[in-house]
């Protein structure tokens, strides 16, 4: 969705991600500083112009989409060339939802895109791929229930990488980069149910822990659910979890 913000300037991409939060999405060609500032001008008025961006989100993809936007998270995406340490310096200190992207071409036809900092809006920043300190699965007790389970489980997925992310949905919780990765269902009291972003075609599907739904309605993103009731099956999902946040 594009958008015209205040003053007649314009947004570059506007729209909502997987978990509802809207999404102001600010391009630059080379290394232009501005990108951060202009980016929040428009994310500003984007927080100002609610109704205007329901209006839109229900006209272009429907009522549902609209009643799911998710008003606590608003993103900022700032894709560039490259960023300096100050540019990483200034979003921690904002405390609004931003990441900073890099892009580098490969030849003529190809580019990649590579995250170079993420701060969510209540102020946690993770930053720096290279720097991942994995938790390991086993940290969850021998016998341990659910809560503890949960624990463990959010332990690991938060450890995968400093750019790592969590968002709170009613139905679930979503681990992210730029994408969600995992989901972890709120509705289950007895174990512990998530859907990841993997294919369940590239995996021999184990009955009671693993399940394709690509084709069974489910709350989150992912086609692949993984259900923990043990440690056991906590450290069976490990490599499981890392795959998916390789994938995205």
């Amino acid at each position: 969705m594009n958008s015209r913000g205040l003053h007649g300037g314009r947004i570059d991409s506007l729209g909502i991600d997987e978990n509802g939060s809207p999404v102001v999405v600010e391009y630059k060609r080379g290394r232009d500083a501005g990108v951060i500032t202009q980016g929040l001008f428009y994310l500003s008025w984007l927080v100002d112009h609610k109704a205007e961006f329901q209006h839109l989100v229900r006209d272009r993809l429907g009522d549902a989409a609209a009643a799911q936007v998710l008003w606590s998270a608003p993103r900022l995406i700032c894709v560039a060339e490259d960023f300096t340490r100050y540019d990483v310096h200034a979003v921690r200190e904002i405390r609004r939802s931003i990441d900073l992207v890099r892009y580098s071409y490969f030849g003529s036809d190809l580019l990649a895109l590579e995250p170079v900092a993420s701060v969510v809006a209540d102020g946690a920043v993770r930053t720096d791929r290279r720097q991942r300190k994995v938790a390991p699965a086993d940290r969850a007790p021998s016998g341990a229930g659910v809560p503890d389970l949960r624990a463990a489980l959010e332990e690991l997925l938060l450890g995968l990488g400093d750019d790592v992310s969590r968002i709170d949905r009613k139905q679930y919780r979503a681990y992210r980069t730029l994408r969600n990765f995992a989901c972890v269902s709120h509705g289950h009291q007895q174990e512990v149910v998530m859907t990841l972003r993997l294919s369940p075609k590239d995996f021999d599907l184990v009955p009671g822990f693993t399940r394709d739904v690509s084709e069974i309605g489910h709350h989150g993103t992912g086609d692949l659910e993984v259900r923990l009731r043990t440690d056991r099956d906590l450290r069976r999902a490990e490599p499981l979890l890392r795959q998916a946040y390789e994938a995205v």
